[in-house]
């Protein structure tokens, strides 16, 4: 089953879960597009990166501070499961479900 698709996604964050919406879309041999979008704002997938059911991008958090992400996370069927690194946040359990 290919990893493309939109999920949606829960980010546990130190300031309580986030909901967004995921999308994935896989790019030449090994690569994929997408961004994560939600109530604060959107950030694109920099670097990312496909191996085998694994994904593993960057993104740049703006809101509430500048941060930079390093994300990876796995596929099974149509459940996503994963972590997002956010510098002195630490790291942050992400979760979604495939849509449609």
């Amino acid at each position: 089953m290919t990893v493309a698709g939109t999920y949606a996604c829960t980010t546990k964050t130190p300031m309580g879960d986030q909901q967004g919406t995921f999308t994935v879309v896989p790019e030449g041999e090994n690569g994929f597009t997408g961004a994560i979008s939600g109530p604060m704002g959107s950030m694109d997938v920099k670097d990312g990166t496909i191996e085998g059911n694994t994904l593993k991008w960057q993104m740049k958090m703006t809101m509430p501070m500048p941060i930079d992400l390093d994300c990876r996370a796995t596929i099974e069927g149509d459940s996503l499961d994963g972590e997002i690194k956010a510098g002195m946040f630490g790291t942050m359990k992400l979760t979604g479900t495939r849509q449609g």
